[in-house]
C-alpha cells in the first residue's frame, strides 16, 4: 500500500472510519478504564495502610519501601514475556487473566503477617500484573490511528485520577468502616475488597473487550474495512522506518531513549503517589483516614480534566514535543515548591503544588506513549513497549528508597530533601523531550494529515 500523504489524508478522511473509531471507542474504553483504575488502586492503596501495617504487624520503614518498590522488579522481570504471550494469545484473554491473578494476590494483603510475606507479595503483585500497562498500549496501538492515539491514550490514563479521586475515599472508608463495623482490621477489609473488584472486572473484560476490529461485530463491514485500511497504511510506514522483530526493538537506541524518559516520570509519578496520603496528612495535621482520603483525591479531580484536555488537542507533532517538555518542567517545578511548602508549614500551597504536579505528569503520560507507538508494529511493539514499560516503571522501585534514603541521611520533619530529589528526574525528562526535535519518523507526517 503507497505510504503517500495524499493516501493518509483519504483514509483518514474517511466517514466510516470516523464512525468506527467512535463505536470501538464507547464499547472498549470504558473497560479498560476499570481495568486500570483497580491496578493503579491494588498498587498504591498500601499508602493508607502503611502506618497501620507497622503497628498491627510490625511492618518496618524500610520493609515498606522495599516492598512498594520491589512490585516494580516483579513487574519488570514479567513485563516483556507477558507482552508476547499478549501478542499471541490475544488481548482479551490476557488482559482479562491478568486482572483475575493480581486480584487473588491484591487479596492475599489481608493476611499479611511480618515483613517477609509484606514484601513477597509485593513482589508477586508485580509478576501478576505485568503485561497489563503495556499490553492495553499496544492493544490501543492496533485499534486507533496515530492521529487519534494520545487522545485514546488520555481517556485510558483517566483511570488514574479516576483510581485516586475515587479511589483515596474509598480507601480511607474502608479503612474506617472495617475498623468501625467488622471484626477485623481495617486495613484488612480494604485489601480484601479492592482486590475483589480486580477479579470481578478481570472477568468482566473476557465479554467486554474484542481483538480486533476485524472480530468486532459491533462495526458494520465499511467501518472495519476503514479501520483496517488505515492501519495498514501505518503499519506499512512503521516497517521502512522502525526496527522489524523482537531482538531489533529490544536494541534500537529509539526505544532506550523513551525508556530513559518513562523512567524519570515514573519517579515523579510513584514517589508522589505512594507518600501522598501522609504528605497531605502532615500538611493538615490529621492521621490518614475520610478526611485525608478527600483532601488526597484533590489533585486527581483537577488531573483529570487536565489529562483529558491535553489529549485531545495533542494531535501534531509540534504540540506533542513541546507541551511534553513544557509539562515535565511544570512537574519538577511543582514537586520542588510542594517540597518547599511542606518544610515551612504551608498547607494549602503544598496542596496545591502536589495537584499542578499530578496534573502535569498525567498530561505528559500519553504524549510520551505516543513517541514509540509511531515506529514500533507486530512482534516489535510487543517487545519494545515492554521494554520501556518494564525498565521505565523501575522508577516506582527507585523512587521510594531513593526518597526514604535521602530523608534519613538528611532528616528534615517534613522529609522535604526527599520530595526534593524525585523533582530532578523530571527536568531530565523535560530536556530529553526537547531533544526529539532533533529526530523523527516517517510515521510523523502522518499527524499533519487532519
Amino acid at each position: 500500500m503507497s505510504t503517500t500523504n495524499t493516501d493518509a489524508k483519504e483514509l483518514l478522511s474517511s466517514p466510516h472510519l470516523a464512525s468506527g473509531i467512535k463505536k470501538a471507542t464507547r464499547r472498549l474504553m470504558p473497560m479498560l478504564i476499570i481495568l486500570y483504575f483497580v491496578a493503579f488502586l491494588d498498587r498504591t492503596n498500601v499508602g493508607f495502610a502503611q502506618e497501620a501495617l507497622e503497628i498491627d504487624r510490625g511492618i518496618t520503614a524500610g520493609a515498606y519501601a522495599l516492598g512498594a518498590g520491589i512490585f516494580f522488579i516483579g513487574y519488570a522481570i514479567f513485563e516483556i514475556p507477558s507482552n508476547l504471550l499478549l501478542d499471541k494469545f490475544g488481548a482479551r484473554f490476557w488482559l482479562a487473566r491478568i486482572a483475575i491473578t493480581w486480584g487473588i494476590v491484591a487479596s492475599a494483603f489481608a493476611w499479611v503477617t511480618n515483613d517477609t510475606s509484606f514484601v513477597i507479595l509485593r513482589f508477586l503483585l508485580g509478576v501478576t500484573e505485568a503485561g497489563l500497562f503495556p499490553g492495553v498500549i499496544m492493544f490501543l496501538a492496533q485499534w486507533f490511528p496515530n492521529q487519534r492515539r494520545v487522545a485514546l491514550f488520555a481517556i485510558f490514563y483517566l483511570a488514574q485520577p479516576f483510581s485516586q479521586m475515587l479511589g483515596a475515599p474509598l480507601s480511607g472508608g474502608l479503612i474506617s468502616f472495617g475498623d468501625q463495623f467488622t471484626p477485623w482490621h481495617g486495613w484488612q477489609v480494604m485489601f480484601f475488597v479492592e482486590g475483589m473488584m480486580a477479579v470481578v472486572a478481570g472477568i468482566a473484560a473476557l465479554f467486554f473487550l474484542v481483538d480486533s476490529p476485524q472480530k468486532a461485530k459491533f462495526l458494520s463491514n465499511d467501518e472495519k474495512a476503514a479501520m483496517k485500511a488505515v492501519m495498514d497504511h501505518e503499519d506499512a510506514v512503521k516497517d521502512a522506518d522502525g526496527p522489524r522483530g523482537i531482538l531489533p526493538a529490544l536494541l534500537s537506541w529509539k526505544v532506550w531513549y523513551f525508556t530513559v524518559i518513562y523512567f524519570c516520570l515514573q519517579i515523579a509519578v510513584y514517589g508522589t503517589t505512594f507518600y501522598l496520603p501522609q504528605q497531605v496528612a502532615g500538611l493538615m495535621g490529621k492521621s490518614v483516614g475520610w478526611e485525608v482520603g478527600l483532601v488526597s483525591a484533590i489533585p486527581w479531580v483537577f488531573g483529570l480534566f487536565v489529562c483529558y484536555y491535553v489529549g485531545k488537542n495533542a494531535n501534531t507533532i509540534v504540540r506533542r514535543r513541546n507541551w511534553g517538555t513544557m509539562f515535565f518542567l511544570i512537574t519538577g517545578i511543582a514537586i520542588l515548591l510542594s517540597a518547599w511548602a511542606g518544610a515551612n508549614g504551608h498547607a494549602l500551597l503544598g496542596i496545591a503544588a502536589i495537584t499542578v504536579a499530578v496534573s502535569a505528569f498525567l498530561s505528559t503520560g500519553p504524549i510520551t506513549w505516543s513517541f514509540p507507538t509511531s515506529f514500533l508494529a507486530g512482534a516489535a511493539a510487543a517487545a519494545g513497549i515492554g521494554l520501556i514499560n518494564s525498565l521505565g516503571n523501575l522508577g516506582g522501585f527507585v523512587a521510594p528508597i531513593m526518597r526514604t534514603s535521602i530523608n534519613e541521611s538528611v532528616p528534615t520533619d517534613s522529609g522535604a530533601w526527599g520530595v526534593v530529589s524525585l523533582g530532578l528526574f523530571a527536568f531530565l525528562a523535560a530536556a530529553m523531550m526537547w531533544g526529539t526535535r532533533f529526530f523523527s519518523s516517517k510515521a510523523d507526517l502522518l499527524l499533519e494529515n487532519k
